[in-house]
């Protein structure tokens, strides 16, 4: 990895960017060192070289900056393809891609030019930098303030959570000014921030969490993205959309993770009766996990033609894609661990670390507390207006 002064090599992209080329590289680079990301807390570079060599970093970015002009359905395929073998790393591909989506819908030509090819190249890392020790899903609590100085913007405030904190090169962070809630561009090596590493989370163990401080940071005249309160209502409404749309997809990569771990553990394990694939109840579990996977995967693949038409209504088929998929991600883990028995219990067993992981989903980019709240609100518009 690059330092954030760096700027990207020539362009070359290489080969293109689909489910199945995801496919080969999460099965090839990703998978069989899944356990090892979890048990170590960390991607090592060379990982994450490997993904940007790839162009998985942010592909759905325009190719005259680097990226490779996918779809939004297409980057749903490589989140789920990454989600199904390691989510630690695709939480880190989520959080990159909010930052440079951000950058593209609302960046100034300026903004774009300077950060976008090296956030397509993976030569700058991004992180999203919204939770705040008293602010999770609920923005309206945030604390974190910026203010005009005579060199730029100062930040001061506290953000935790974050993923992949421990390595971003460039901090996408919310902040309230005398306007409302601004979103600025924070360079890691901006003078008053302090990045501090966060270990032993349940889950995503691998996605480098950190707690950012910014005391008196410096982020400079030109890193508000959009105007001046902007932020609350477009940037931060985008941006988790953004989010929520991976989670969604990589979740039903951890629902087929289960499905394939399940399939291949009930046809060999044997019992006193015979195969553990033969008992009834093994079957209804299997049925079930089949049967949700393809629902949940519908769900947000629908989502992400809604975006590709820039229809409004991929906002709430989000929000209920993620809802379902995360519910369903987290039931059947269990039931994965279930079947695996004391097995699945083991530190290191790929479904006790699907398990934990699953978990996460239904907290991270909006609680499923607050998804139910929201989904059902949107109900009652629609009886509303008739």
């Amino acid at each position: 990895m690059t330092s954030s002064l760096t700027e990207p090599a020539a362009l070359d992209l290489g080969p293109a960017v689909d489910r199945a080329a995801a496919r080969r590289f999460a099965q090839t680079h990703l998978a069989p060192l899944a356990g090892r990301f979890d048990q170590d807390g960390r991607v090592p570079r060379e990982t994450l070289d490997r993904i940007g060599a790839a162009g998985l970093w942010a592909p759905f970015l325009p190719v005259e900056y680097g990226g490779r002009g996918a779809s939004m359905l297409t980057v749903g395929h490589v989140h789920e393809e990454v989600g199904r073998a390691c989510s630690s790393v695709r939480s880190l591909l989520t959080v990159h891609g909010m930052v440079s989506w951000a950058v593209l819908r609302f960046g100034g030509p300026e903004q774009r030019e300077r950060w976008l090819p090296r956030l397509a190249a993976g030569t700058v890392l991004g992180a999203f930098c919204l939770s705040e020790p008293g602010a999770g899903s609920d923005a309206a609590n945030l604390t974190t303030r910026a203010t005009r100085g005579a060199r730029g913007w100062v930040i001061d405030g506290v953000k935790r959570w974050i993923t992949g904190g421990q390595r971003a090169d460039l901090f996408l962070v919310f902040a309230r000014t005398g306007g409302g809630i601004g979103a600025f561009l924070v360079p890691r090596d901006a003078p008053g921030v302090t990045v501090t590493p966060i270990h032993g989370m349940l889950g995503t163990r691998g996605s480098m969490l950190a707690e950012v401080t910014f005391d008196g940071a410096q982020a400079g005249p030109d890193a508000l993205v959009g105007p001046d309160g902007f932020a609350a209502g477009m940037v931060m409404t985008g941006v988790l959309d953004l989010g929520r749309y991976s989670v969604a997809a990589g979740s039903v990569g951890i629902l087929q993770a289960c499905l394939d771990a399940c399939a291949r553990y009930s046809a060999q394990r044997e019992v006193s009766s015979g195969p553990l694939c033969d008992l009834q109840l093994i079957r209804a579990k299997l049925s079930d996990m089949v049967t949700d996977t393809r629902a949940a995967r519908l769900l947000y693949e629908e989502a992400g033609r809604l975006k590709d038409r820039g229809d409004a209504g991929t906002i709430m088929a989000t929000w209920v894609a993620k809802y379902f998929a995360s519910v369903a991600a987290a039931r059947h883990a269990a039931e994965a661990v279930q079947i695996h028995g004391a097995a699945g219990c083991a530190p290191g067993h790929p479904v006790e670390r699907l398990f934990r992981d699953a978990k996460v989903m239904e907290i991270i980019e909006g609680s499923n507390e607050i998804q139910r709240i929201t989904i059902a609100a949107d109900a009652y518009r629609e009886v509303a207006h008739g």
